[in-house]
């Protein structure tokens, strides 16, 4: 398997957390740590396997002029990426108690803004044993990625890292 790149946002906060715990998984010479408000494509374009991190945020930031998030800083450069010939996989944030309508709904925007550009997204997980109403990131009865909630189900989330890691890597080139 080759270097794995692990670009995630925002930071200080779960999202990096779990970013530094997918890298321990991988091992830190397997895998490098990127902030994406600093990316871009070309930063991107040095790994042939790619895991983005996300926080959940609705469609309105997205779509948001004033926005600033991480991600929004980012979202131009997915135009920008060489999709073929990598591998992505997405992990995700969110809350199903207080956003169980919008739970890791980032995933999802994220996967649906790359997958039409033939990007290949592996990791997908079942939604079984996640409480939530909806959710942009379950696409074909799963989610895209990997969801974690840390702050009603973080006793779960090593358990889950563990269990997506290995997998993923069976998949990752």
């Amino acid at each position: 398997m080759k270097k794995v790149g692990i670009f995630f946002g925002p930071t200080g906060g779960s999202t990096e957390k779990i970013a530094k715990l997918i890298q321990r998984e991988f091992g830190s010479e397997n895998a490098d740590l990127n902030l994406i408000k600093d990316a871009k494509a070309a930063d991107l374009n040095r790994y042939d396997n790619i895991i983005f991190g996300c926080s959940t945020i609705g469609g309105e930031t997205w779509d948001s002029d004033k926005s600033q998030s991480d991600w929004d800083l980012f979202r131009p450069e997915l135009d920008k990426i060489s999709y073929k010939g990598r591998a992505f996989a997405i992990f995700g944030l969110g809350n199903h108690v207080s956003y169980a309508r919008h739970f890791v709904d980032a995933m999802g925007i994220i996967a649906k803004t790359i997958l039409p550009k033939n990007a290949i997204i592996v990791g997908q997980c079942s939604t079984d044993g996640y409480e939530f109403i909806e959710s942009e990131a379950v696409i074909d009865g799963k989610f895209i990625g990997l969801p974690i909630d840390e702050e009603f189900e973080s006793e779960k989330s090593l358990e889950r890292i563990q269990k997506w890691v290995s997998a993923i890597k069976k998949e990752f080139l």
